[in-house]
């Protein structure tokens, strides 16, 4: 019996690696002090400008409208001036920058008295702006300050180091943050193992990361400290998002117990790629190839240990195994109990398990209690033996300085 469906699980782990990071500042002037930095950081929202700016002659604030929202983002840019959208911080952060003057763009609600006022109309554009946009924004652009009178360009308190984004920060923060003269780096998912790129960021320079979508600083930092541990077939050191699987099912005894031992290991990388451009065609993802290789088989006879299984010599799948990663592809080694646990078949593969390219399948329809045989009764799985082989795999990520892992 095969599974219709499976759940994907990846195990997250704390490695201490010793990573080469420089200082911020390559994203500023000549000479340019960079911003003070001990480690690479996560910033909440409502914390940016308080990080990035420590006083500005201009502030832009910004009705809740996206045509508001996205002509706001233009004039803070092209201004070298904060965003705040909030206006619970308009007269805090106003009276803490020093700021004489406040370009209110649409309804904005009650501003601080003291600075002056100047008013701009909200673009034509409704649509949302996205944090790809504001990306694509040029500090300093005069373009984005037409009809706006007597405001040039101010210059950058410091020389930013580079700012992780994803969709979840706030259209004010990812602003701020360019027009402090910082490079954005916009990522689909918060976590900076999520491509090639990113993890190179993060391993060679400390970082900004906006938004509480990238968890606490705790967390950020297991993340970049993982980075280090290399990378996935597809790029990137997250199993998923990043990428799409097609795998081959199968054993190396033959083709009853899948496709994937219909032939030798290198005819059956060469068919799952060829399988594999029906739907590398429609995917923007990489699709990578994948074998999902049987290595313990129920069975109706109790065996000698007479838990109804037979285990696999870990060598004889390593044919296999090799193949599909040399093609730049992913194993994952199932697991058919019997009588006997998850936990300690998976040991039995510990060796193979320890390579990057290799992860984990159970299959909890075989997994039977004493007094149940296979063929005679469908298995399954509570969530402690579940979790308890998650536990010990995540362990074997520590301890190897692995990228992370695929549980299925």
């Amino acid at each position: 019996m095969r599974r219709l469906a499976a759940a994907i699980a990846m195990t997250t782990t704390l490695t201490l690696v010793a990573g080469c990071t420089t200082s911020a500042g390559e994203n500023g002037e000549e000479g340019q002090s960079p911003l003070p930095m001990d480690s690479s950081e996560v910033l909440a929202d409502a914390d940016t400008v308080g990080r990035l700016f420590e006083s500005a002659d201009v502030v832009v604030v910004s009705g809740p409208a996206p045509a508001e929202q996205r002509r706001a983002a233009e004039i803070a840019v092209a201004a070298g001036a904060p965003l705040l959208a909030d206006a619970a911080l308009y007269s805090a952060e106003v009276d803490r920058l020093g700021a004489t003057r406040i370009i209110a763009v649409g309804e904005t609600g009650p501003l601080p008295e003291g600075p002056e006022i100047l008013t701009a109309p909200a673009g034509e554009n409704p649509e949302p702006v996205t944090v790809a946009d504001i990306a694509a924004l040029a500090p300093g652009d005069t373009a984005g300050l037409e009809g706006i009178e007597g405001v040039e360009p101010a210059e950058a308190d410091y020389a930013m180091p580079p700012v992780l984004v994803t969709p979840e920060t706030s259209v004010a923060a990812a602003a701020t943050a360019r027009a402090a003269g910082a490079e954005l780096t916009v990522l689909d998912y918060p976590d900076p193992r999520l491509t090639s790129e990113s993890m190179a960021l993060v391993t060679e320079h400390d970082v900004l990361a906006l938004g509480e979508q990238f968890g606490d600083q705790a967390r950020f930092d297991r993340a970049v400290e993982l980075a280090a541990n290399g990378e996935l077939p597809g790029g990137g050191g997250l199993v998923f998002p990043g990428r799409r699987m097609i795998a081959f099912y199968g054993h190396p005894w033959g083709g009853d117990l899948g496709v994937m031992g219909e032939q030798p290991p290198a005819e059956a990388v060469a068919r799952v790629e060829e399988h594999i451009k029906n739907y590398q065609a429609l995917e923007e993802l990489p699709v990578v190839p994948a074998f999902e290789i049987i290595v313990t088989v129920a069975s109706e006879f109790p065996g000698e240990d007479g838990k109804y299984t037979n285990i696999g010599d870990p060598a004889e799948f390593t044919g296999y195994i090799d193949a599909i990663t040399e093609a730049g592809g992913y194993a994952f080694l199932d697991l058919q109990p019997g009588q006997a646990s998850f936990l300690e078949q998976a040991k039995v593969y510990e060796e193979l398990l320890a390579r990057p390219n290799v992860g984990l399948a159970l299959d909890p329809e075989w997994n039977l209690q004493a007094g149940e045989q296979p063929l005679q009764r469908v298995g399954h799985a509570e969530a402690a033996e579940i979790n308890e082989v998650a536990d010990w795999l995540a362990q074997l990520v520590r301890d190897n300085d692995l990228p992370q892992k695929g549980l299925i």
